[in-house]
């Protein structure tokens, strides 16, 4: 009976399976390292700032989309009234027979 030791590419899990069957016999998981206290305060202070930045970020597009939105109908209703072949009605080429 043959063992095939498989590291797993997403989660570095490392997976003992039966070479004959293919059954997985055993799995380990990687061992994480626990940062300090004062790593992971300053990571979730990072994030937090990162989170405000974005947040505020989508605020303040959100101010301006009613403004643009309007100026982008005010143009396209301008183009629709501009254009004269629009209001024709389509004839059909073999109807001219």
């Amino acid at each position: 009976m043959e063992k095939i030791s498989v590291i797993c590419p997403c989660c570095e899990a490392t997976l003992v399976i039966d070479g004959n069957t293919g059954a997985i016999i055993s799995h380990a998981e990687k061992k994480k390292v626990h940062g300090s206290f004062d790593d992971l305060r300053t990571e979730l202070t990072k994030q937090k700032e990162l989170r405000d930045q974005l947040f505020a970020q989508e605020m303040s597009s959100q101010k301006d989309r009613e403004r643009l939105l309007e100026e982008k109908f005010q143009e396209a209703k301008k183009r629709a009234q501009d254009d004269a072949d629009l209001h024709k009605p389509f004839k059909n080429p073999l109807d001219l027979d």
